[in-house]
């Protein structure tokens, strides 16, 4: 067995850990093996990162030189793992982690990743792939969705050769060694050879593990979405539009736990969300207007026609027959000019639409409510949750108002 470690600059890592826990408790963990199967295959290479007493972290690579090396290499991973209570990876719920569980089974080894807080950042970041506009969720995809650059030009599988032979080379150099009036030029070369292999396999891992460092700010996404956030400002504004009528937005600043590694531009519908360092804007449409509000007891109403309005009972039953008619669901509103948001379900009151079968809801933006920053700090949020169930690739993913 082989150990390598590396020391890293904390520059590396752009995302608060506290958010995930103490840093003298988090682990990362990337492996390298033969195949997919525990059962079929063998692991020769487990690659992690922790932290030294000032914060800083590290690669410790532990490496299988034969075959026989996989167990030693999985105990020396444990015990590493013995002192640590969360452990970070990439995809590593699908493969590393049951990979690694039935490794610890096939050699009488405790397995302790169920004691331990698990952050797989593939997952975390899965809901959010239609917002961030990429193809797939692949680590080299979001590493280049970052401009991570990495030396390594090979994935897993086509390493899996890579250590067949050098593993079948240094035997064959050992072997070699040991035999009298052996060539030393042959030997070298055979050294050189294989040194040249052992590069290629813990350049792979040690890339995959600093990309790995570096993707963790891509968790500032989820946190737009999953952390509290601040307002900062809560304005309107006057857009022109391209047939020169003058609508209004409200345009609320909210303050992130997190900082953005790259611009977040989101538009649907009757919003806009920009996103930048740590602060994202919401530019959301304000409709001038007129707008229905809807009574619910409709049979205790009638309509009146000529009015285009609903009147209780107590009320119209000094009108004319002639003028009006029993109210209906469809026809059961009071009219109503002002200015309003929409909301996509019922967080204010009164209720306002277009009309009786219409889904999108408004609530009258009046000059009380401007005066309630805690209001705004409300709807800041459930727009925030619309945003997310609409474009999210997981409807069970957690929102804020599932926290």
């Amino acid at each position: 067995m082989k150990t390598i470690t590396e020391s890293l600059s904390k520059d590396r890592i752009r995302y608060d850990l506290s958010l995930l826990g103490r840093p003298e408790d988090i682990l990362f963990l990337d492996i390298e093996t033969t195949g997919f199967a525990a059962r079929s295959s063998q692991l020769y290479m487990i690659g992690c990162v922790d932290f030294d007493s000032e914060a800083n972290p590290r690669i410790i690579q532990f490496f299988a030189e034969e075959a026989n090396d996989e167990k030693q290499i999985l105990s020396a991973f444990l015990n590493l793992c013995s002192s640590k209570k969360v452990l970070i990876h990439y995809n590593g719920n699908n493969f590393d982690i049951p990979y690694l569980k039935q490794k610890c089974f096939s050699f009488g080894f405790d397995e302790p990743f169920s004691k331990m807080d698990g952050v797989d950042i593939y997952k975390r970041i899965m809901p959010y792939k239609r917002i961030l506009g990429v193809e797939n969720l692949k680590q080299k995809t979001m590493e280049q969705f970052l401009s991570i650059s990495r030396e390594d030009a090979y994935n897993g599988g086509q390493l899996i050769n890579v250590y067949r032979d050098y593993v079948a080379q240094n035997a064959l150099c050992k072997k070699l060694s040991g035999i009298k009036n052996t060539d030393s030029k042959e030997l070298a070369a055979l050294d050189a050879r294989i040194k040249d292999m052992a590069e290629l396999l813990f350049l792979h891992n040690a890339d995959d593990m600093r990309g790995m460092l570096s993707l963790l700010s891509l968790l500032a996404y989820a946190d737009i979405f999953l952390q509290p956030s601040k307002i900062t400002k809560v304005s309107a504004r006057k857009l022109t539009d391209p047939d020169g009528s003058i609508h209004q937005t409200l345009v609320i600043r909210l303050r992130l736990t997190s900082s953005l590694p790259r611009e977040l531009t989101i538009n649907t519908g009757n919003i806009r969300l920009l996103g930048s360092d740590n602060e994202i804007t919401l530019d959301i449409s304000i409709y001038s207007g007129e707008l229905k509000y809807f009574y619910g007891n409709y049979k205790d109403y009638y309509y009146l026609p000529d009015e285009d309005m609903a009147l209780h009972k107590s009320v119209a039953a000094y009108v004319s027959p002639d003028h009006r008619t029993q109210a209906t669901a469809h026809d059961c509103y009071t009219r109503k000019e002002g200015s309003f948001l929409p909301q996509w379900e019922l967080l204010f009151e009164p209720v306002f639409k277009h009309s009786y079968e219409d889904s999108l809801l408004y609530f009258e933006l009046t000059p009380e409510l401007k005066k309630r920053p805690d209001q705004f700090k409300k709807y800041a949020d459930h727009v925030l949750d619309y945003l997310f169930h609409s474009l999210s690739e997981s409807k069970n993913a957690p929102s804020k108002q599932m926290r």
